[in-house]
């Protein structure tokens, strides 16, 4: 990047950045673009499922009185009939669980190292677990990874998706590893939507553990913010067809889409799989909560329904975005000391930042009273090797407020390229 600096414009723009700053700092903000959390506006969409489904409301034809115990191992019928084309899985290959897919992915991981998976030898209990981690990626699974023991291997993110090259060397030459994490559609935090290539080649590859299981976290689905939304391989039909049926766990949620404490997970996979998750879910949970999926299926009535509600958020959302690109392009492009994403859905715009400067440009910000996503985040262990990537977050402040604090994320990331570059 910095071959790209235009340094007599960063001199110029560090001296009225120097001048900016100041006034930011001693302007009492308290600005914060950490997590990529709905806004109230979003939140208000779905203000109706709180008197929903009322009472008297609560059989179906198929599950029949849904406040008692069983009559769902899967969750309610219509509702995986819903949700099945929105994220490409049979009907019949699709659980429907409590709010958080996060809580989907634990289970299945730490079960995994007391139960042998489908088409595995044995446990992993006593082995020593790898994780690949395409990065700048998802700092959540990196804590479940932490929390359960599990190594993780950094591969680099591509325009495309992980580095296929990478990811097939080390699947095809280590038994240790056994998984690799992915937010396969507007990926957190690039934006990146996996090609087809990509998705063809994570489905077919030669792996040396006979139970390596792709984690398919398709959290942003149907997080549009344009009118042509990208089109994403469906990965169970592509593992099918390359003769490896069990390798993918997909998972999805609304933490989004409605509630973000009081949606709805899913779980797809193979039937081996899908058998496999629910004996052992069986164990820790009588079954979920009935009455909320309910609420759901009233909520949307149909897929289309669904649809149209992520309509309503594209319009919530769509500006703020546009804002940061914006701002983004205004106050850096000239300078060549930043690039950024420009995605077409998801939650996060990622902000690359001249090498060795990004935990300065977050402290900077701290101390003019905008927190950022600490710097690392984005990296397994909190350690970005070339200390350059940030995370924006534009979803939850109001847009004045984002645009207040995307004028001092510029400001700190102009002082801190100078201090990199015509400092030292």
């Amino acid at each position: 990047m910095t071959d790209t600096v235009n340094r007599d414009a960063l001199a110029a723009a560090r001296d009225a950045a120097r001048a900016r700053y100041q006034e930011f700092a001693t302007a009492g903000l308290k600005l914060d673009i950490t997590r990529g959390k709905p806004c109230s506006a979003q939140l208000d969409l779905s203000e109706q499922l709180l008197a929903m489904p009322g009472a008297g409301d609560h059989s179906t034809d198929t599950e029949g009185d849904l406040r008692n115990y069983g009559g769902a191992p899967k969750g309610l019928a219509a509702l995986r009939e819903m949700f099945a084309p929105l994220l490409d899985v049979p009907a019949d290959q699709l659980v429907v669980r409590d709010n958080a897919s996060l809580a989907l992915m634990h289970f299945c991981l730490a079960t995994s190292f007391f139960h042998t998976l489908p088409g595995g030898q044995a446990r992993w209990m006593g082995e020593d677990v790898t994780f690949l981690a395409p990065s700048p990626g998802y700092d959540r699974h990196f804590s479940v990874c932490d929390d359960l023991g599990v190594n993780l291997k950094v591969v680099d993110m591509t325009p495309d998706g992980p580095d296929m090259d990478q990811v097939e060397a080390l699947v095809a030459s280590d038994a240790s590893v056994k998984g690799i994490w992915c937010v396969p559609k507007y990926s957190n935090p690039t934006g990146v939507t996996y090609s087809d290539e990509v998705v063809r080649r994570l489905a077919a590859m030669p792996t040396a553990a006979a139970d390596f299981r792709i984690y398919w976290d398709n959290a942003y689905a149907i997080h549009h913010l344009c009118g042509q939304p990208d089109e994403l391989a469906p990965i169970l039909a592509a593992c099918q067809e390359a003769g490896n049926p069990d390798r993918v766990f997909v998972f999805g949620s609304t933490s989004k889409v409605t509630f973000a404490g009081a949606g709805v997970s899913f779980f797809g996979a193979s039937p081996a799989n899908v058998a496999w998750f629910l004996a052992h879910d069986g164990m820790r949970s009588i079954g979920p909560d009935k009455i909320n999926q309910l609420r759901h299926l009233r909520f949307f009535e149909s897929t289309d329904g669904v649809v149209a509600h992520m309509d309503k958020h594209r319009e919530i959302l769509a500006p703020k975005f546009e804002a940061v690109v914006k701002t983004l392009s205004d106050d850096l492009s000239a300078l060549g000391i930043a690039t950024w994403s420009e995605p077409n859905g998801g939650y996060f715009v990622s902000l690359d930042v001249v090498p060795g400067t990004a935990k300065r440009v977050v402290q900077l910000a701290k101390e003019a009273g905008v927190a950022l996503t600490p710097a690392g985040a984005t990296f397994p262990g909190g350690v970005d090797p070339q200390d350059r990537n940030i995370r924006i977050a534009p979803s939850f402040p109001t847009t004045d407020e984002l645009e207040r604090a995307l004028d001092v994320l510029t400001t700190c990331v102009i002082l801190a390229a100078g201090e990199k570059l015509l400092d030292s």
